[in-house]
């Protein structure tokens, strides 16, 4: 997984991004970078952790503008480089793409651009992605906006993915796109944001709307426009968050896995409040009838990381209290290795501390 991060408002951009990016650091600490527009199109990046991409931006003219992103990585296509560091561009270096997830089918896209004349400088699934919003602008004449290209380019994507993109010709603007991989947009007032979690933008709003499956925003400082793939326009709901930045961060412990672990009573707690009925679990939110259950021939358990030791615990449960036969898979292997599915297969799918894109595709994949 990747963190992005992105504003435009009537404050300094880069500040607001380099802060959110240090939230979202967990997400990724091979590389990272940044984009700022107001005027032209600056973008800085550098192999390691955030602190050397600060550190980068402190030697020379830190960019200004009020509309910037930012990306965390964690590598996946492409050794950790400057070169392969996001933000990646198109040929001309007008637009600017940061990505969170993979593209399967960027081989064939790569090859397909250089054959029409595109130069790509990076080993990155990426980097395809500005060379085909530049094209579909290209096609789509003058009257074409950011959103009409990103929405063109997606429609020959193939993967999960959560993208951010801007351009120098509309410097106010960012676009986002939701398909599998997560993205959020923080509404504040005259700003908004867009994030891979929910903490990056905590400073400057609680109003939050995570985006849907298949959905693009387009922010400005004025609001956000939602559509769906399609350019049809979509309404989806805003929450208010009541949990602030301490809550979300380490809470004092010297590093998530100890405040984990210190914080599992308590989690205990907070899931079984409601739960409990005359001593006995009663999880009806679930919707599984007695009669579904019932039917139930064979179970499936998908996890990652410590998930799927919590899995293995799970296993021995089911297997002693049902006599049932229970699988276990590692959620990135799950959908490759053709897993034998029918209509009386229950598949759990446990995520690690939050959202894990391969437990969410295995679940997708069995449904």
């Amino acid at each position: 997984m990747c963190g992005i991060v992105a504003y435009v408002g009537p404050d300094q951009a880069l500040p607001i991004v380099i802060e959110g990016l240090r939230r979202l650091e967990y997400r990724g600490y091979d590389s990272a970078g940044i984009a700022v527009t107001g005027p032209g199109l600056v973008v800085v990046k550098r192999a390691g952790k955030l602190a050397e991409l600060e550190a980068a931006l402190r030697a020379g003219d830190p960019p200004g503008g009020t509309a910037a992103m930012g990306h965390t990585r964690w590598a996946t296509h492409g050794a950790p480089t400057d070169r392969n560091a996001h933000p990646h561009l198109d040929c001309a270096g007008r637009i600017a793409v940061i990505h969170n997830g993979i593209i399967e089918n960027f081989q064939g896209l790569r090859a397909r651009l250089e054959k029409e004349g595109h130069t790509l400088g990076s080993e990155t699934d990426t980097e395809c992605i500005a060379h085909l919003i530049e094209e579909k602008l290209r096609d789509g004449g003058p009257d074409a906006s950011l959103a009409d290209g990103v929405r063109a380019a997606v429609a020959e994507l193939e993967g999960a993915y959560a993208l951010v993109v801007l351009t120098e010709d509309e410097p106010g603007t960012l676009v986002g796109v939701k398909v599998s991989s997560p993205l959020i947009v923080g509404v504040g007032d005259g700003e908004c944001m867009l994030a891979s979690d929910i903490p990056a933008v905590l400073d400057r709003t609680t109003r939050v709307i995570p985006l849907e499956e298949g959905q693009v925003v387009e922010i400005t400082a004025a609001g956000a426009t939602f559509t769906d793939l399609d350019g049809q326009p979509v309404n989806p709901q805003a929450i208010t968050v009541d949990w602030n930045v301490a809550q979300a961060q380490k809470s004092g412990f010297d590093d998530f896995m100890l405040k984990e672990i210190h914080e599992q009573p308590g989690a205990i707690r907070d899931t079984l409040v409601g739960r409990v009925t005359q001593g006995r679990l009663s999880m009806d939110e679930l919707r599984i009838s007695d009669d579904a259950l019932r039917g139930v021939g064979k179970v499936f358990v998908v996890a990652c990381g410590t998930a799927f030791h919590s899995g293995l615990v799970a296993k021995y449960a089911i297997e002693h209290w049902t006599r049932l036969s229970v699988e276990i898979e590692i959620a990135s292997e799950f959908r490759y290795r053709d897993p034998v599915l029918g209509p009386d297969t229950l598949t759990i799918a446990v995520s690690q501390s939050g959202e894990t894109i391969d437990t969410l595709e295995a679940a997708r994949h069995a449904r």
